[in-house]
């Protein structure tokens, strides 16, 4: 489940590699005190938002202590977080010459959503798998990275034929519906999670 889940939440996050950039290329003003800066530039957002909030996520969870999330609830957190990221993409997708900040609130939810999933889903596998088959476990984990990626670049071949609202609300819908799903099961996947928060 926790695969399948990455996959959706990857699936989604990595398009901003393909319809996130041309949308910043595209539809949006990039002009800044008279001059223009290249839409490229939008590719450095997330990084640095992962930078900045990863000891912030990291100081959370110590904080929380017991009132700590289990890892499906985070994982569930995660893809309701880049679900709304797209969901956000939606009014924007009907205009053109929009202002950045749309953008830059889009990548502020995914990588929230990110800190949500991908190093608990680090940790996840590795207390999960058997002590002779955690480079496997780590593998298939990674491959639902790769996976992931997939689906984003066969999102991003659709940019010229989807209208843009269509594309943000599909990849909205399926994040939310998942994560939905995802929060439903919470309780019957942590049954399964034996010994692992």
């Amino acid at each position: 489940m926790l695969f399948i889940a990455s996959v959706l939440f990857w699936g989604v996050y990595e398009q901003a590699g393909s319809i996130l950039i041309l949308f910043a290329e595209r539809n949006t003003n990039r002009v800044v005190l008279g001059y223009e800066f290249p839409a490229s530039l939008y590719q450095s957002v997330q990084p640095i938002l992962v930078i900045i909030l990863a000891p912030l996520y990291a100081w959370l969870w110590i904080r929380l202590g017991n009132r700590e999330p289990s890892s499906p609830s985070k994982f569930s957190l995660g893809l309701f977080l880049v679900g709304m990221s797209f969901l956000i993409m939606v009014p924007p997708g009907f205009r053109t010459h929009v202002s950045p900040h749309w953008l830059n609130v889009c990548y502020l939810l995914s990588v929230l959503g990110e800190m949500c999933l991908s190093p608990v889903g680090l940790s996840a596998m590795t207390k999960l798998a058997p002590m002779r088959a955690q480079g496997f476990v780590m593998g298939v984990w990674f491959l639902s990275l790769g996976t992931g990626n997939w689906l984003a670049g066969k999102a991003g071949s659709l940019y010229e034929i989807v209208p843009l609202p269509t594309l943000f609300g599909v990849g909205a819908g399926v994040a939310i519906a998942a994560a939905v799903l995802l929060a439903i099961l919470v309780r019957p996947t942590k049954k399964l999670m034996v010994g692992v928060s």
